[in-house]
């Protein structure tokens, strides 16, 4: 992928606005391949130092105009409410632009930037760590070739899957806004195994490990979780007399309820960007 680029140069990835988000992106795409270059640009001094700090070797744009000059693709990862002057700074710009702005829908895009090839990502805060799990979609004017290209960019920070964007609404309720609501249930069981009479560090690291080794038994087994519900349920056991509480509960519907209300939130947004 290095290989390729402007005049066969080594490729570059640019980054309109270096917060959280765009620094674990950098870092990820720099750690899994140190061959591309890094290029950042924020409004806030103390931001872009703190991002090139996380990115080693990444570059410090003069403005918004040079990153997409000098890059072959660009993330957009400034704050929703603060895009308008970036894109009429940059309306102009063929390149292939990454936005990750919550809400903020391809057509809105594409109408700023009339010649910008463009695709959306929903990612999520897992990036910090290597482990996003994202999905993107493509604008009438991004190729097979950008969204392969955005594809394999992403993958360096975790899983990312390309569907159609009337699903990012909904890969907002269970990946974007899921890390917030796993979290609660973490905090839930942690306070349970306290309460207990765990202290709390083997609480908080047994909880954690709970969590991470379930998954990664559901994934690895490629086990149904009523497969593994079933292979923890001995008869008359403890799993059992535990189950009985939980699935008398409303559980589930409070889960449905949770994701579809983030949902709706998100397609709102998207309406209100659109006006």
């Amino acid at each position: 992928m290095c290989s390729a680029g402007r005049e066969n140069a080594p490729m570059r990835i640019g980054f309109i606005g270096t917060g959280n988000m765009a620094s674990a992106l950098a870092a990820s795409v720099a750690g899994g391949d140190p061959g591309i270059g890094i290029t950042g640009f924020d409004v806030s001094p103390e931001q872009l130092k703190r991002f090139r700090t996380r990115v080693p070797g990444a570059a410090a744009a003069a403005d918004n105009r040079e990153v997409v000059a000098t890059s072959n693709l660009v993330f957009l990862a400034v704050k929703p409410q603060a895009v308008k002057p970036v894109l009429e700074e940059i309306s102009g710009t063929d390149a292939l632009i990454v936005s990750i702005l919550a809400g903020v829908r391809l057509a809105a895009l594409e109408a700023a930037l009339p010649r910008a090839r463009l695709v959306r990502v929903m990612p999520n805060a897992p990036a910090l760590v290597g482990a996003m799990a994202a999905a993107y979609s493509g604008g009438t004017r991004a190729g097979d070739d950008d969204l392969e290209l955005v594809g394999a960019v992403l993958g360096h920070a975790g899983i990312a899957m390309r569907l159609p964007e009337e699903l990012l609404d909904a890969v907002t309720g269970v990946s974007g806004s899921g890390p917030a609501f796993v979290a609660r249930f973490i905090e839930a069981f942690t306070d349970a195994a306290i309460a207990a009479g765990i202290p709390r560090p083997a609480a908080v690291q047994l909880v954690l490990a709970t969590f991470c080794g379930t998954a990664r038994l559901l994934e690895e087994k490629q086990l149904a979780p009523e497969e593994l519900v079933a292979m923890v349920s001995s008869p008359g056991g403890t799993t059992v007399a535990g189950r009985a509480v939980l699935e008398s509960s409303d559980l589930a519907s409070v889960i449905r309820q949770t994701v579809s209300t983030t949902i709706a939130r998100s397609r709102e947004l998207g309406d209100e960007g659109a006006r």
